[in-house]
């Protein structure tokens, strides 16, 4: 059967949770045979891997935001194919967009950790860059793999993937002419044009708080009590996607950090002298609200990701055991699922397998020969690349299931401290300790950044029928590409701006990273108090059934990208109720969900455009007037008006427009 003899709208169940007995069919059926990997599939794919690895790792060293290249690359798959005339490309668009989505975690993964190198004052050739992307990122992939079923086919429904619905209504989009299409091109002309007016012209603020009035300020300054909103159209429509369930757990954290613990702290221990973490030395009375939380209030969120991370792996132990069983099953000899319909086939466990191995080993050899020239510290490195990297492959998977949003850098420096730690109770320290810190922090951030990232790509296809093998095995090639982009811009950027000085590049993670890793490599604190606090909450929340991840989540993200968060639940959970008629309901909700992909996606490609301008030198930024107070109550004004748009075009859904 051909591509073309299918359905062109994603099934009505396609982000339900499954009545017993139902079950989902993707767009391109299991006994179709739809074209995917082509020459110009593969081709195109690596041409966006380079281009976006090169243009996120500048973007992201400069102002420290790496872009989610999967929708820009979906966009332009999309729009490519249709101006060339090429008809059923819905295959190969998946296969494009994974390939190419390789660019944003991988770089991801190397920028938030190896420029620490240059800050630290140390040498990072492009051999090391490079291994460690690859190594990383093959890591994500294969530990990945045996998870796929649980995530994106059990777990049906239960998981908002919001980036992953974005990307898959642009796709649709591609195969498809009439209302739905149009919708989504409006929703994403609206929220591109809002938000690259915001980030290009500075017409009005980002976000919003209660400073803009001078009630807020005082609150802020005696009471450390501050509301703060993100107003781009981009975050409200992930908002909507993620629905008000999770949306609640995700700011009921956030608001437990900023309107309890940060008050309750100052209150209580204003003349703090003694740091709790390492470079806090400002008295706690005399630190504003978003200090408190970034020196001390958010290290709870990280031990409680780190516990929800370990909860993760106890509940999914069922699943490793079933991946284990059929990985023996097939080292023994038995040839397990030649049957399985072509959209469950994954790459045989015992390739898997196999490229784990040689993945570790390789790794071996890298850090024997290229960093430690120590063979204990070296198996020491690996043992804590591959147990940090299994043990929380589930919680990036989750955290980009829940909100869209991998808490990587948490989880990094998490590692870094572990690793520190481990390196210096084997006698490893200094210069020498710092660089193998640093690089092997760099793997596993890039592991867990390629695993978040990729379940993305594998819940894409299952909605559309791709077939996972081939998207799991052409992977392999866009990291490898990636990686390579990475480690030369990377070189590049070190000789042409350097990250350290006037004129440098901010890299602020990776200077975060080199700030915690010198003290714990000469001697310094650490918040392990903090850490731990984080982690009891984590079981306790476990204990009453509440999501631990999604609130530790809260709890790390900054406040003003989680409230707008609660407004996208609320318009969500708002139109699909109004109706007492459970069809027309449905019927607004599916239009919300195709506006909110379009402000995503728009704002996702205007957010590129706009970075471009500003690396071409194009100012137009109002930067005097962004920082008024008018322009605070215009970012208010414009913010409800988007609202309202968004509201009454979702209640003009019907059922028509869902019709086959």
């Amino acid at each position: 059967m051909e591509q073309n003899q299918t359905q062109n709208s994603l099934p009505e169940n396609a982000y339900r949770e499954l009545r017993p007995g139902e079950e989902y069919k993707p767009l391109m059926p299991a006994e179709s045979k739809p074209r995917e990997v082509t020459p110009y599939s593969v081709s195109f794919g690596i041409l966006m891997a380079i281009i976006f690895s090169a243009a996120a790792a500048y973007l992201g060293l400069k102002v420290g935001q790496v872009f989610e290249a999967a929708i820009p690359i979906a966009i332009i798959a999309v729009g490519v194919g249709s101006i060339s005339g090429k008809k059923n490309m819905l295959g190969q668009n998946v296969i494009i967009q994974s390939i190419g989505a390789s660019s944003g975690v991988i770089v991801a993964g190397a920028i938030f950790t190896l420029p620490a190198l240059y800050i630290l004052g140390l040498e990072a050739q492009f051999y090391q860059i490079f291994l460690s992307s690859l190594f990383g990122g093959l890591l994500g992939i294969v530990l990945l793999i045996p998870f796929r079923k649980y995530f994106v086919k059990d777990m049906h429904g239960k998981y908002p993937f919001p980036e992953a619905t974005a990307t898959t209504e642009v796709l649709v989009s591609g195969e498809k002419k009439g209302n739905q299409a149009k919708v989504l091109a409006i929703s994403g002309l609206v929220g591109g044009l809002y938000d690259f007016v915001v980030s290009t012209f500075g017409w009005w603020t980002e976000s919003i708080s209660t400073r803009v009035a001078e009630w807020g300020t005082v609150m802020a300054d005696k009471l450390k009590l501050v509301f703060k909103i993100n107003t781009g159209a981009a975050v409200l429509g992930l908002g909507y996607i993620v629905g008000l369930k999770y949306a609640a757990f995700i700011c009921a954290g956030s608001f437990l950090v900023w309107f309890v613990l940060i008050p309750f702290l100052s209150y209580f221990a204003g003349g703090q002298t003694i740091p709790i973490g390492e470079g806090v030395t400002t008295l706690l009375a005399d630190m504003s609200p978003e200090e408190i939380f970034q020196n001390y209030a958010r290290h709870i969120g990280i031990g409680g990701i780190a516990m929800a991370g370990i909860i993760g792996i106890i509940r999914s132990s069922g699943i490793i055991r079933q991946a284990l069983g059929l990985a023996v099953s097939e080292l023994k000899g038995k040839r397990g699922g030649e049957s399985t319909e072509r959209t469950q086939r994954d790459i045989p466990m015992k390739t898997i397998l196999s490229v784990l191995i040689a993945t570790l080993i390789t790794t071996l050899v890298f850090f024997q020969f290229g960093v430690l020239h120590n063979w204990l510290h070296t198996v020491i490195a690996v043992l804590i690349v591959f147990v940090i990297s299994f043990l929380f492959t589930t919680v990036a998977a989750n955290a980009i299931a829940i909100v869209g949003t991998n808490p990587v850098s948490g989880m990094t420096l998490m590692t870094l401290i572990l690793t520190s730690l481990i390196l210096v109770s084997a006698g490893l320290s200094g210069t020498s300790g710092m660089t193998a810190a640093m690089i092997i922090g760099g793997v596993v951030c890039t592991a867990l950044s390629m695993a978040g990232g990729f379940i993305t790509d594998l819940k894409i296809g299952y909605w559309l029928g791709t077939t996972p093998s081939k998207q799991e095995g052409w992977k392999f090639l866009g990291t490898a590409v990636s990686a390579a982009t990475v480690a030369g811009v990377m070189i590049v950027l070190n000789k042409t701006y350097g990250f350290t000085g006037e004129g440098a590049l901010v890299a602020p993670q990776a200077n975060a990273m080199a700030a915690v890793i010198r003290p714990l490599m000469e001697g310094g604190t650490t918040p392990w108090m903090l850490y731990g606090a984080g982690a009891v909450l984590a079981l306790i929340l476990t204990m009453i059934g509440v999501p631990a991840l999604a609130f530790a989540l809260g709890m790390f993200i900054p406040l003003e990208l989680n409230t707008p968060l609660l407004v996208g639940g609320l318009i969500s959970w708002y139109v699909s109720t109004r109706s007492k008629e459970a069809d027309k309901n449905k019927a607004r909700h599916d239009r919300g969900t195709l506006i909110a992909s379009g402000f995503i996606a728009g704002g996702a490609l205007m957010g590129v455009v706009s970075a471009l301008l500003k690396y071409l030198g194009v100012e137009a930024f109002a930067a005097s007037w962004n920082t008024s107070t008018g322009a605070e109550l215009l970012a208010l004004l414009v913010y409800v008006i988007l609202i309202g748009y968004f509201v009454w075009d979702s209640m003009r859904g019907s059922n028509k427009e869902y019709k086959q």
